[in-house]
């Protein structure tokens, strides 16, 4: 963890926990990246390297193709789909760790919910394959036109009614963090991915940075105790 950190009484006015999903609860990022390469080769003829298919994240999936095949943006995203459920079957399992991690958390009855740059569709596979949704009382998915988590994560803070200090969102990008902040959450790292940003994130000053799921595990144990939000 780094030297800045969420203890004592600041930490227990924590009462919910907004989530990344790729990167951060699931090792997701190469059936996106295996997905969109699989559509573009169909659809444009030609071989899109993972640079230059991380470039085009943003909007959702809709809006990449939307974008891309203007023409052929709904026949694209369909085969899209159908790419990301057949690949996602390798990748299913979330980070070790980290079912236990939003156990943990919901018995302390803290609440849980996600922001995400992915189209519903691929949330929808990517928590059927994970069997994550159980987990989470709001999944907020993304926007044809760009990002935007501050909104997203604003819409959450306002259907649970809750202040901006009383929430963190946990990411594993440089504009993870940055989104809480502009929010005023609480703004976590979640580097424990091999696709994470992990020196992007340090830079960007959040008030945690968790290297292993492990960590994260110990941080709930410590200052959630049980029948506490």
């Amino acid at each position: 963890m780094n030297k800045r950190r969420l203890r004592g009484e600041k930490q227990m006015k924590i009462r919910g926990i907004i989530f990344d999903l790729d990167g951060t609860l699931l090792n997701s990022l190469p059936v996106c990246y295996s997905g969109f390469r699989s559509t573009l080769r169909k659809f444009l003829g030609r071989e899109y390297s993972d640079t230059e298919i991380h470039a085009l994240f943003g909007p959702s999936e809709e809006g990449v193709l939307k974008k891309l095949l203007p023409n052929q943006w709904e026949e694209s995203l369909q085969y899209y789909l159908a790419a990301y459920d057949s690949a996602h079957t390798e990748y299913a399992k979330p980070f070790p760790g980290v079912e236990a991690a939003l156990a943990l958390l919901k018995e302390r009855n803290v609440r849980l919910a996600i922001v995400s740059g992915k189209g519903a569709g691929t949330m929808a596979i990517s928590l059927r394959h994970s069997g994550l949704g159980k987990f989470f009382e709001v999944v907020q998915t993304g926007s044809e036109h760009g990002a935007d988590k501050p909104a997203h994560i604003k819409k959450v803070i306002d259907l649970w009614h809750y202040r901006p200090e009383d929430v963190a969102y946990i990411g594993d990008t440089a504009y993870d963090i940055q989104a809480a902040q502009a929010v005023g959450t609480a703004a976590i790292g979640a580097v424990w991915g091999n696709t994470a940003s992990t020196q992007q994130v340090k830079a960007m000053n959040p008030e945690l940075v968790f290297s292993s799921v492990e960590e994260f595990l110990t941080w709930i144990e410590a200052g959630f105790p049980e029948g506490k939000s």
